[in-house]
């Protein structure tokens, strides 16, 4: 008896020696996302963590990090164990890219060129709407101040500045002298320049600055309708013509590899494209490619044309170095705006 005590002892001891790898082999995944995705994420995050649970019977943890979209990949680059990116704009992504820590053809890893959702960059306007903002054109009068963030480290700004240089190009049938001074002046009618786009909301909303603030259609509906600052009465304008805003997604190759998480970090992004997800995205304003949600949400979203900037000019690739890069025509305009 004794003796047999002494085996189930050893069998018992064997059985939880087994489980206790199981147990600390908990993944976490790390995604990283822009600035002002913090309230979308707190409610995706946790409905993957039930999902996961359900189909898998894993129990897993999502961390978290926000920032201008740059920001985050320069993170990555020195050394930030991120599984996954959620980002606002496509270059961010191809940094790592281009670096080996996200694969190449990355963008056909996921469906509509791995972007679930996209949006374009609309105004917030004052209660009234006392200047009377409409379109780009209003936004370089000289009575108007505006407010968004610096195109050096918010993909959102970025937009922005794209989406002025896209009509403009309309307006001026392409005669760049013309669409360049037309920036310009929007570039010397800014009145706060924070680095992302949740400083923006603050320096708008919270701090009085400008007279509009211009970033994602989705932020700005989310400002005008939430509980924090509904009762300034503030007002949304979206442009009839502006940039389409794509929200591309990545799994870092290179840390899920090393982590052992990757059918962890594609089922993440993979389940942002479901239906429930689509519909919540839908309800943060942003539109989405699912055919039903988006039919359910059109009232949602004024129809106007959305222009790829890909189309005009050219890859990204081009577009950062002709405009973004050191010496590019955004540092051009800065310059002469001081």
């Amino acid at each position: 008896m004794k003796l047999q005590r002494l085996l189930a002892l050893a069998a018992t001891t064997a059985t939880l020696a087994a489980a206790a790898p199981a147990a600390l082999a908990q993944q976490t995944l790390l995604n990283t996302s822009y600035d002002i995705a913090r309230e979308l994420f707190t409610e995706i995050n946790p409905k993957f963590v039930d999902h996961w649970k359900k189909t898998t019977g894993e129990t897993i943890t999502i961390e978290q990090s926000f920032g201008g979209t740059s920001k985050q990949a320069q993170a990555i680059l020195q050394g930030l164990k991120a599984d996954t990116v959620t980002f606002n704009q496509v270059p961010d992504v191809d940094i790592l890219a281009n670096r080996g820590l996200v694969a190449k053809d990355w963008q056909k890893r996921f469906p509509n060129a791995s972007s679930p959702y996209y949006s374009t960059i609309a105004f917030l306007v004052r209660k009234g709407n006392p200047k009377n903002i409409k379109t780009w054109d209003d936004l370089v009068r000289d009575d108007v101040k505006v407010v968004f963030p610096n195109p050096k480290t918010s993909g959102n700004a970025r937009y922005t500045y794209l989406g002025a240089w896209l009509y403009a190009n309309e307006k001026f049938n392409g005669d760049e002298a013309k669409v360049k001074e037309f920036v310009g002046k929007l570039l010397r009618n800014v009145e706060s320049f924070p680095t992302g786009g949740r400083g923006a909301t603050v320096a708008f909303a919270q701090n009085n600055q400008g007279d509009a603030v211009l970033t994602f259609e989705s932020e700005v509906n989310n400002i005008a309708k939430g509980d924090e600052f509904k009762a300034q009465g503030f007002e949304v304008v979206v442009p009839p013509v502006s940039v389409l805003a794509e929200f591309p997604v990545a799994v870092v190759d290179k840390v899920v590899d090393e982590k052992k998480t990757r059918k962890l970090a594609e089922a993440f992004l993979q389940y942002q494209y479901s239906p429930e997800i689509q519909a919540l995205l839908a309800g943060y304003n942003y539109r989405v490619h699912d055919a039903e949600v988006a039919k359910a949400n059109e009232a949602r979203f004024p129809k106007i044309k959305l222009i790829n900037p890909q189309a005009v000019l050219g890859s990204w690739d081009d577009i950062t170095k002709k405009h973004f890069a050191s010496g590019g025509v955004l540092d051009e305009l800065l310059a002469k705006g001081r």
